[in-house]
């Protein structure tokens, strides 16, 4: 059995075909696994746990199952879905896990974040991001109306589009030093994580050991899929 890793499926009624596409998972390859994680941007927005878009029931409808079927899920909040709360836990049946969070993955202390806080070189993202996660943020936002929730995510998902498009491709991506610091900092060879949408296996020296930093790839482009069991990991296109 494996256990398996996803992020940055960035579901929304906009794109049907990847919610068709997350069903069949959890129906066929999350069904067999140990557990499945999910690192972040499971939606491209989530409003609030009072606030379901009906193009998400399915969504929650195939966690439900899956959980009922005894295969633990773990969510870890992202950049687009981070009012997610208690509510949420209570309609899906997954438990929802800090960033970051070590892992026991099959003996190898593995650290999972969903990788936008190693990105330290996007000033402005961090500032930004700093923001919306205050907890008065959350509260004024968790008090909008529905219609008034809608229109400010519809309002930063633009300003995220433009300040993407008008970025050095370098900025975007992790810094170097904050990766190796937080290996450092947690005592791990192993971190996996999403956000950069650039899928890909790394292999570093930290305080003169070999570690390893697997980073998983978006849905837009090619539903990447990460399996890991007693024999390592493998990433992999679905």
């Amino acid at each position: 059995m494996s256990t398996l890793f996803i992020s940055d499926l960035h579901l929304s009624g906009e794109r049907p075909q990847l919610i068709e596409q997350f069903v069949k998972l959890t129906r066929n390859q999350a069904r067999a696994a140990e557990a499945l994680y999910i690192l972040g941007d499971l939606f491209e927005a989530w409003l609030g746990d009072d606030a379901v878009l009906p193009e998400m029931a399915t969504v929650i409808k195939a966690l439900k199952t899956l959980t009922e079927n005894g295969v633990p899920v773990y969510v870890m909040a992202g950049n687009r879905d981070f009012l997610m709360g208690q509510g949420f836990e209570a309609m899906s049946g997954v438990k929802l896990i800090d960033d970051p969070t070590i892992i026991d993955l099959y003996g190898t202390p593995t650290l999972l974040m969903h990788g936008d806080t190693l990105c330290t070189d996007d000033v402005i993202y961090q500032q930004v991001r700093s923001q919306v996660r205050d907890p008065a943020w959350i509260s004024a936002a968790l008090a909008m109306s529905l219609e008034e929730r809608i229109a400010t995510a519809q309002k930063m998902r633009a300003q995220s589009q433009a300040h993407t498009q008008d970025s050095a491709e370098e900025i975007m991506d992790v810094n170097a030093d904050a990766v190796t610091e937080a290996l450092r900092q947690y005592g791990v060879t192993r971190l996996i994580h999403g956000h950069t949408h650039r899928p890909a296996t790394h292999s570093l020296q930290v305080n003169g050991q070999t570690a390893t930093r697997i980073v998983l790839g978006d849905w837009y482009q090619q539903a990447s899929l990460l399996h890991c069991n007693e024999s390592g990991c493998e990433l992999v296109s679905i």
